[in-house]
């Protein structure tokens, strides 16, 4: 691993720290240059050698790159600690693993097998005490537990997605999303392969899994990420395979999610792949990144939650924009564009949902994931 110079990582009692890629936190105030990570696969040609270091200005959007954090291969999703001391990443590889590394000095804590292939998501338990990493590749999901220090310990549960069957053009299970729900007792599991998604109960104590619930989308909507309002009764579902989105209904004492019917996403009819929300910290609009259309789709939030209504597209300014997010403070909008291999960035109006580009793309090779902190 080679360490390089760059923005130092945030303070421990910076409630930025605690978000994952696309969830908005508390606004603060901007104070000077913000770091900025970047997801690659390493493996793919043209590709990265590592996780991306940059810093971004939070208040002009502006990129700065600092150099590659190596040693970490194919680290195509990431995710920081609660306490903002400490980066996860997953390795998208055949024989699946999550690293941990330590901010302050670029230090990798360790890495741990995921039990299944080609982890693709992985999010951290607003404990701090738990990791969850979802295998596409075998369609499971896992449970580490996190020591003291941030680094991962062996997995407390892997739980592979056997029922229902397939849905069309499927040929097994897709975990694609394990995240927790608003309520902290649950955690959900999106899976494109079976058109389903899964709710679990977590053991605060053991890290162990109890199914409790399935919601079903319709055969071959392919769902992919689920993006929560910050109400914690409504939820969004990109559908990745049928090009549609659904506001999902969710109820915190059961974990039970209750998709609804599918809506637009604004690609026209056109092949288009919806990747993810991302959701204003106040909760009154939606950003969907649109692979195939390129574009952002702009949604209101109405009925506390309950409704999006499609506003329009902007142009993502780059090509197959896979993973979106939100700085800290909601003010910018950061888009992985995997095939232009570049991180474009927009200003959010907080009172319109309006999105005005923030200047020329940061070039960055396979850019899957950005992770403004």
């Amino acid at each position: 691993m080679v360490a390089v110079p760059s923005p130092a990582a945030p303070p421990a009692d910076d409630p930025a720290a605690a978000d994952e890629p696309g969830t908005a936190a508390p606004p603060h105030t901007p104070s000077g240059p913000r770091p900025l990570y970047v997801g690659t696969y390493t493996s793919a040609d043209g590709g990265g050698t590592g996780i991306g270091l940059a810093a971004y200005d939070p208040v002009t959007g502006r990129i700065t790159g600092s150099g590659t954090l190596t040693g970490v291969p194919d680290p195509s999703y990431l995710a920081v600690h609660p306490d903002g001391r400490t980066l996860y990443a997953v390795d998208e590889r055949q024989d699946g693993g999550v690293t941990a590394v330590r901010l302050v000095d670029r230090q990798v804590l360790g890495t741990r097998g995921t039990g299944g292939a080609g982890p693709c998501h992985l999010s951290v338990h607003p404990s701090g005490r738990w990791l969850l990493s979802a295998n596409y590749g075998s369609g499971s999901v896992a449970v580490h537990p996190l020591d003291a220090s941030g680094a991962p310990g062996e997995r407390t549960d892997l739980v592979t997605h056997r029922t229902p069957a397939p849905g069309p053009g499927q040929q097994g299970p897709h975990a694609h999303q394990f995240i927790t729900g608003p309520d902290g007792d649950h955690v959900l599991a999106v899976d494109l392969g079976t058109d389903t998604v899964y709710s679990y109960r977590l053991d605060p104590a053991a890290g162990t899994l109890t199914e409790v619930a399935q919601a079903h989308t319709r055969p071959g909507a392919g769902p992919r990420h689920l993006t929560f309002h910050p109400g914690g009764r409504y939820a969004y579902l990109a559908n990745e395979v049928d090009d549609t989105v659904a506001v999902c209904a969710y109820d915190p004492g059961s974990g039970r999610l209750t998709i609804g019917e599918p809506q637009a996403t604004g690609s026209s009819g056109g092949t288009n792949y919806p990747a993810q929300f991302a959701v204003t910290a106040k909760g009154g609009y939606a950003f969907l990144a649109n692979r195939g259309h390129n574009s952002l789709a702009r949604y209101a939030i109405e009925a506390e939650g309950a409704r999006l209504r499609l506003l329009g597209t902007v142009p993502v300014g780059g090509d197959f924009p896979r993973q979106i997010a939100l700085s800290p403070d909601g003010g910018l909008l950061f888009a992985a564009n995997q095939h232009s291999g570049t991180v474009t960035v927009f200003h959010v109006d907080a009172d319109s949902g309006e999105l005005h580009s923030a200047g020329e793309p940061f070039a960055s090779p396979v850019a899957v994931c950005a992770l403004p902190l």
